[in-house]
């Protein structure tokens, strides 16, 4: 990878499918004596089907319990001991394996995913399967049941996105559905999303590509595909709600906390790149509008954040400030996003567009930072983007239609918000 002078970063690499379907990008770059790999499956929360919430999820806690040829935790311990690291994550889009060896080692890493690829299923019992979901649990209680604002994703996504569509639940899932999971419908779900042909294999770093090829056609090429891989939920919606929905939500929290979001264009889109570039107008930085107006000027809040989300239509702003400010902040909110996004655009949001160009792509190169975040780029365009994205998220090159104007008139035909309070004002024991 390189990148200078405020040019975007090129990443050169490979692109080509194994027998089976398995696709295979490969960027070798000596710069330094490792390699990274990262195997992204296309299933994440929003593939799962109502009473069968958390299942992808709880396969990336499934995929280090041992498979055909690997014991359990084993994974953990080979590849620590030979001086790699390694985790995954789980998303509503995809789901995601990825590790990071001295280059000597890459074979070791190519043979532990294809193991669990194609063997997983041999080393699945009903006694892991308990644990597993045992941890899964207690994961909820820590990260969204007992944690301040902890539920205001699930509670935020859920507005947005109405019920029966697939971003309506959380990827953790529900305390429900993870206990009637039985052994089968876990199974079930693995042989029909962890086929070679529903996956993406990045591989960057030190390494010989001829080599590595043929490690990846030895370890991977026997395991067969799945043809009756199901289509993805229809997730298209109306680009505006139609009205705001509100929920306040009493919560034993030092601060209420005021959540608004937005149906926003998918990621990818040219749509998507000028809101992104009106978030960082308004809210990214102490120098930005938002924050300049609402914690500094009106002192209504403690703090404001914006983004544009990597879920396909969901952006979200949030502002902590003390409850008896929550009212004139959410209003506020309606008579002072348009203008905050409208005066610098007319001033000089041209001038600032080139700036704001190079942060992003600053941004990106500091998120590729290194092979193993390369290998998750190279994943992330293919997975959830497709090619054409992948193309669009490395070259800048030509300015998207509209650009800042684009965003400032998406803002101003006001798109309903879902909103949402995290209220102190509950009793306290």
């Amino acid at each position: 990878m390189t990148a200078g002078n405020g040019q975007a970063p090129t990443v050169n690499f490979t692109d080509e499918r194994l027998g089976n379907g398995l696709r295979l990008i490969m960027s070798p770059d000596p710069l330094a004596p490792v390699a990274a790999v990262n195997l992204w499956y296309n299933v994440g929360s929003r593939h799962e089907v109502p009473g069968q919430t958390g299942l992808a999820h709880l396969f990336e806690h499934m995929m280090f319990q041992g498979s055909r040829n690997v014991g359990k935790a084993e994974h953990f311990r080979l590849v620590s001991g030979a001086g790699g690291t390694l985790n995954g994550t789980t998303w509503v889009d995809r789901t995601n394996y990825f590790e990071t060896v001295p280059s000597h080692h890459l074979e070791l890493i190519l043979w532990l995913e294809a193991d669990r690829m194609g063997g997983l299923l041999d080393a699945l019992g009903q006694e892991t399967l308990d644990n597993q979901r045992d941890v899964v649990k207690n994961e909820k209680r820590q990260s969204y049941d007992n944690r301040p604002y902890g539920s205001s994703s699930e509670k935020l996504q859920a507005a947005v996105f109405p019920k029966g569509h697939p971003y309506h639940h959380s990827t953790i899932g529900s305390m429900e559905d993870l206990d009637a999971a039985s052994l089968e419908d876990v199974r079930a779900f693995f042989r029909t999303y962890y086929a070679p042909n529903n996956a993406v294999l990045s591989i960057v770093g030190d390494f010989e590509p001829d080599v590595a090829r043929g490690w990846v056609e030895k370890h991977f090429g026997s395991i067969p595909a799945n043809p009756n891989i199901p289509a993805p939920p229809d997730g298209s919606l109306p680009p505006l709600m139609g009205a705001e929905v509100r929920q306040t939500v009493p919560d034993r929290v030092p601060m209420s906390r005021l959540y608004i979001g937005y149906r926003s264009p998918p990621l990818g889109t040219p749509e998507f790149d000028a809101l992104s570039m009106a978030t960082v107008v308004l809210a990214q930085g102490k120098g930005s509008r938002l924050y300049g107006d609402l914690v500094r000027g009106k002192e209504l809040a403690q703090d404001v954040g914006i983004g544009a989300g990597l879920l396909q239509g969901l952006q979200h702003f949030h502002r902590a400030a003390d409850r008896d400010f929550l009212d004139p902040l959410g209003a506020g909110r309606h008579g002072g996003d348009e203008g905050h996004v409208r005066a610098p655009r007319r001033r000089h949001l041209g001038e600032r567009a080139a700036h704001l160009a190079a942060g992003e792509i600053a941004d990106i190169a500091h998120g590729i930072d290194g092979f193993p975040g390369a290998a998750r780029a190279d994943d992330d365009a293919e997975t959830v983007e497709g090619p054409a994205a992948r193309e669009h998220r490395f070259d800048d090159g030509d300015d998207p239609p509209g650009g800042g104007q684009a965003a400032h008139a998406r803002l101003a035909r006001g798109q309903a918000p879902a909103r949402r309070f995290h209220d102190d004002r509950a009793p306290r024991p």
